[in-house]
């Protein structure tokens, strides 16, 4: 089994966008109707294209396991609902359901912090869904702590979604 991190190329944009739907389809149950179809619409807009975003994928043995979004420090990732961070933000990491348990999201999470590393950046954050449980634990075993200061909450609906940073 071996994991390999790289720059996704243009034609597998459909894919990894279908893939991340696929993925956090697993939270639908805990969601209302209407913050699951505009999470849909966040995960699979074109946001990732924007200059200075590290669009990676994950391939396991040669098959399309997962992906992130590394946005740029100082940029506004979340439309406005956070102020701008003055360090670079993880976004949209998604795993094939088939696949979890197998490193990827560790390793997709460890490049990340790579290049922000790389680019001279200090710290990294993200921010993820209260709903999310597996995602903030697998978080804050990588030492994530949380900065409520950043949090949001997007639809009005008690769901918040919570801001994490740590140093790297």
């Amino acid at each position: 089994m071996t994991i390999t991190i790289r720059e996704a190329n243009q034609e597998e944009l459909g894919s990894i966008r279908e893939q991340r739907v696929l993925a956090y389809k697993d939270h639908v149950h805990a969601l209302p109707d209407e913050h699951w179809q505009a999470l849909k619409q966040a995960i699979s807009s074109e946001a990732d294209q924007q200059p200075g975003v590290d669009l990676l994928v994950a391939e396991l043995d040669g098959i399309l396991a997962g992906s992130v979004a590394l946005f740029p420090a100082n940029t506004d990732a979340y439309e406005g609902y956070v102020d701008e961070l003055d360090y670079p933000e993880i976004r949209v990491l998604a795993v094939s359901p088939e696949i979890r348990g197998q490193g990827v999201a560790s390793a997709l999470i460890d490049a990340c912090m790579e290049r922000a590393k790389a680019k001279g950046y200090r710290s990294i954050g993200l921010h993820t869904g209260d709903f999310m449980s597996g995602a903030i634990a697998l978080y804050e075993r990588y030492g994530f702590e949380r900065v409520p200061q950043h949090d949001f909450e997007p639809a009005d609906d008690g769901i918040i979604v919570k801001a994490f940073y740590r140093t790297i």
